[in-house]
């Protein structure tokens, strides 16, 4: 499966409800904030990847997203936003939506610089924030990290597209991703349901959540289980909306360990939302707590970057 036909964002920019929808949906973000949750990892795998259709891209495996909007619905869409994101044909509707249900551009820019780079996730612990498909936490995964865990704003997204990715992933963890002499899939997609068949040793080494940014840190730091902070923050897509920044910023700063790394893939500015690369850059410098590089541009169509964020005073 090729990228470009697996990432159903061909467009440069999210796609917006119509200005009501987008006025309401703001009403309701301010008025409460998402709580944040842990999901549960299922003992019966088989059920996780139940009417689950899976494609390939890259030597991983994830679930046809176009199945899940036709078969989600009720209780596996207790947050309505298949139906919502469906009906008012949008790719986010801020403080309901926030485009888990895609997998966006960037991500394979940032899991191309991985094997560039030749990023170690050997023994570290990694955190997937803003995960939607999960593909990069899966290649953390694949690289030996100690620990990985999922974070999405929707629990839908976490429950019907991130876990189900994840266990799919599990039984083939020894492959080493982009093993095509191209970089691509090595084999045909799959069609059909697939099994959990294997050990679910890998799931052992995550965790997954689900709600807003600082709610999520909240849980992290203050629960029974409370986790030491991330060697590594991966995250794609996420710098769309600069109301967020600061949200996302205080997230990295209480959760990015000492002498961790973010890398942080993103267009350089999503029209008719208003973010972008530089402006995030430019509130990570007004802030003064990380320094941030750009380590690789990609000019095709819209310019895309890749930003590696660490404290400043750091190794």
């Amino acid at each position: 499966k090729s990228r470009e036909t697996a990432d159903p964002a061909a467009d440069s920019s999210p796609k917006l409800p119509p200005a009501e929808h987008r006025d309401e949906a703001a009403s309701k973000k301010n008025l409460c904030v998402k709580a944040a949750k842990e999901h549960n990892i299922p003992e019966d795998l088989n059920k996780v990847l139940e009417n689950k259709v899976m494609e390939t891209v890259l030597d991983l495996s994830y679930v046809k997203l176009s199945v899940v909007e036709t078969t989600c619905s009720g209780d596996a869409d207790s947050e309505g936003i298949v139906s919502k994101s469906v009906s008012s044909h949008s790719d986010l509707i801020p403080g309901v939506y926030e485009g888990g249900l895609k997998i966006w551009e960037c991500t394979f820019d940032l899991m191309d610089y991985f094997s560039e780079a030749e990023i170690e996730f050997t023994n570290k612990t990694v955190l997937d924030l803003g995960c939607g498909a999960g593909l990069l936490g899966i290649a953390a995964l694949r690289g030996e990290a100690a620990r990985v865990h999922f974070q999405d704003y929707n629990s839908t997204v976490i429950d019907e597209i991130t876990l189900p990715n994840v266990v799919a992933n599990c039984t083939s963890e020894g492959r080493k991703m982009g093993s095509g002499k191209d970089g691509k899939a090595s084999k045909p997609p799959s069609k059909r349901p697939k099994k959990a068949e294997g050990s679910p040793d890998v799931l052992h080494r995550c965790r997954f959540f689900s709600g807003e940014w600082s709610q999520v840190s909240q849980l992290l730091l203050n629960s029974n289980k409370p986790c030491s902070k991330y060697d590594i923050i991966l995250t794609s897509e996420t710098i769309y909306n600069p109301d967020c920044y600061s949200a996302l910023h205080e997230t990295l700063a209480q959760l990015l360990d000492r002498n961790g790394r973010v890398y942080l893939a993103s267009k350089v500015h999503y029209f008719g939302v208003g973010g972008g690369i530089h402006l995030f850059e430019n509130f990570i410098e007004e802030k003064n707590v990380f320094r941030t590089s750009m380590v690789k541009t990609i000019d095709q169509g819209l310019q895309r970057c890749i930003m590696e964020i660490a404290f400043k005073n750091s190794c």
